[in-house]
């Protein structure tokens, strides 16, 4: 029976993980920062009784470790861990007060990454030549070329993009592939609260069946949906100079206060 471990699932993608494999019949380690709606996600899954919560906040490193390893002592084998906790918010950094805000979203957004990781790779190492394991960072189109207002979410996202690359080649020879995931716009809390359009929008359950079908065949990377992939890549290729014209005349994302930060979480 397969086992997965999900960060930021008490909402938006994590949660939409943590249903479609429960209806596939995972067991399921479901971390967030709200006992509350931990709880009542789990109660909503098939066979609640055998999933595990655990309302932790990704950046207190030791709880996740000991969340991870108790999970690990739960179920023995994990085969499927995903970094999906993240924030979203608007930054500008002629804001003197924004250097906090960029420290809270690169902290959450790519040092839980590794945080998540680092528990369950050696024990994963000792049967990733038998059982299929992932290693899964939730990234983002907006970590492929900076936007506007989202200079901190930006370079996070680019962050967990190159650092799960780093970690594929590290591990290649281990039999743990590691696998990025980058969503475009999807239908979440975390969308929702946009002000302007979002391109080829994505029901949340949509991206859930389509995600795990990739981490199913160990992709290295991929854009869900396929669209916004093929924007992706032409946005890559743009000249500097014609992108900067285009998206200096885009709409932006407005600046978070920061003592609102918080409240911008996925999970």
């Amino acid at each position: 029976m397969k086992t997965v471990f999900i960060t930021g699932a008490s909402s938006g993608i994590g949660a939409a993980l943590a249903r479609t494999y429960a209806t596939q019949g995972a067991i399921l380690g479901l971390l967030g920062r709200r006992q509350g709606v931990l709880e009542q996600l789990r109660q909503s899954l098939p066979n609640p009784t055998q999933h595990r919560i655990y309302a932790v906040d990704v950046n207190d490193h030791l709880a996740l470790a000991d969340a991870a390893q108790d999970f690990i002592a739960q179920v023995g084998q994990v085969h499927v861990v995903i970094a999906n906790a993240g924030i979203s918010v608007g930054t500008l950094s002629e804001y003197a007060g924004d250097l906090a805000v960029f420290e809270r979203v690169l902290q959450t957004n790519l040092m839980a990454t590794v945080a998540t990781f680092t528990p369950f790779i050696t024990a994963m190492k000792d049967y990733a030549k038998v059982q299929k394991c992932r290693l899964v960072g939730i990234a983002s189109v907006a970590g492929i070329r900076g936007l506007p207002g989202a200079g901190a979410y930006s370079a996070s996202k680019a962050g967990v993009i190159s650092y799960c690359e780093s970690l594929r080649v590290e591990l290649k020879e281990t039999g743990i592939r590691v696998v990025t995931i980058a969503p475009g716009y999807i239908d979440t809390p975390m969308t929702q609260i946009n002000a302007y359009p979002m391109p080829f929008l994505m029901p949340v359950e949509q991206f859930a069946v389509q995600a795990i079908r990739k981490i199913e065949t160990g992709a290295s990377y991929t854009v869900i949906p396929w669209q916004m992939g093929v924007v992706a890549k032409l946005l890559r290729l743009l000249p500097n100079a014609v992108y900067d014209f285009a998206f200096s005349r885009a709409p932006k994302k407005a600046r978070t206060k920061p003592d609102d930060a918080s409240e911008c979480k996925d999970g």
